[in-house]
């Protein structure tokens, strides 16, 4: 594998891990920056699914120790089994809708032009929800009442739209039932896990006929480096909201989404 091989691998795993938690969705930055290179992974959309799952993986290393107690707790009435009930509620939606609207989303909704225009939609949505949202009285993930976390799953379902992001959904949509902001943006790290896992395997499934040996080391280092960025970046963010909102962020959309349009408009 030569030098720019290399080098493109690490470039997308570094889009991967950065954009993956943050609410700027690292589905339309790929799709971005993929089409602003040329690039098209091996075997298919097989890279793409990989790295994402490297970033998966970087929130089950940083919540092992809070995933191992909950599973613990799980056969007892508690915190632990209530968490637990409102993740698999949670990701329901996404998984029912994923699964019947897959093919469509795929073929119809990823492109540049919806994804700039997704970034720019969901980072006006976002400067609204933060100006508008202050009462905030559920603190901790384990006190989320079932019923808003089954309208958290319903947000997820907005993010099947390339753009406008799992993160930006979940953690905005648990603003708005109430949720506060440390505890919105943990229970989106916590729903992630069976979210990406699930749909990595559908993709895996889906893409079956692609699977070979062929870009293996390119994979490999996409992989690690996705996971290696991701798990810096989310402790990180979980810092950052401690002091500040999400404002930045939906700035920042608006910015690229705006600069992605005049780029396609000029080709």
């Amino acid at each position: 594998m030569d030098l720019s091989a290399v080098l493109m691998a690490v470039v997308l795993g570094i889009v991967e891990g950065v954009t993956e938690f943050l609410p700027i969705s690292s589905t339309g930055h790929l799709i971005l920056v993929e089409d602003l290179l040329g690039f098209k992974g091996p075997a298919g959309d097989v890279f793409e699914i990989v790295i994402q799952l490297g970033a998966s993986l970087s929130v089950v290393w940083i919540y092992r120790v809070k995933l191992w107690t909950t599973a613990l707790g799980f056969f007892r009435p508690g915190p632990e089994q209530r968490l637990t009930i409102n993740v698999v509620i949670a990701f329901l939606p996404a998984a029912i809708i994923g699964v019947l609207a897959h093919d469509i989303i795929k073929s119809v909704l990823f492109s540049p032009w919806v994804v700039s225009a997704a970034l720019i939609v969901g980072g006006i949505a976002i400067l609204i929800i933060e100006r508008t949202q202050k009462d905030h009285p559920i603190k901790t993930v384990e006190d989320l009442p079932p019923g808003k976390a089954l309208a958290v799953g319903f947000f997820q379902c907005i993010a099947m739209i390339p753009g406008m992001s799992r993160a930006a959904a979940t953690i905005m949509g648990a603003l708005l039932v109430g949720v506060a902001r440390p505890a919105a943006a943990e229970f989106s790290f916590l729903l992630a896990i069976p979210t990406m896992f699930g749909a990595t395997l559908y993709d895996l499934y889906k893409n079956r006929h692609t699977l070979t040996s062929d870009g293996l080391e390119f994979i490999a280092i996409g992989f690690v480096v996705s996971f290696v960025v991701a798990l810096v970046v989310v402790k990180w963010l979980l810092r950052y909201i401690s002091a500040h909102n999400f404002s930045a962020f939906a700035v920042y959309r608006i910015v690229i989404g705006f600069v992605m349009l005049g780029i396609l408009l000029l080709r």
